[in-house]
């Protein structure tokens, strides 16, 4: 996937958070829940998207 199809990505998944966060009215703590879901979710598409994920299931396995 080229980088700058990675980087929209990001745009779109940010932008798409701050219009939840800002105008969808509920608790803070389910706010903070769907950043910590949305961040992890990110960040293992990222260390997908740039082959890492692989990686790191063969160190956890041990091969």
């Amino acid at each position: 996937m080229p980088l700058v199809h990675v980087i929209l990505v990001l745009i779109v998944v940010g932008v798409l958070l701050w219009l939840v966060n800002t105008y969808i009215p509920m608790a803070g703590s389910i706010k903070s829940i769907l950043n910590a879901v949305v961040v992890i979710v990110v960040v293992l598409w990222l260390l997908n998207v740039f082959g890492l994920m692989h990686n790191l299931t063969n160190l956890r396995v041990g091969k």
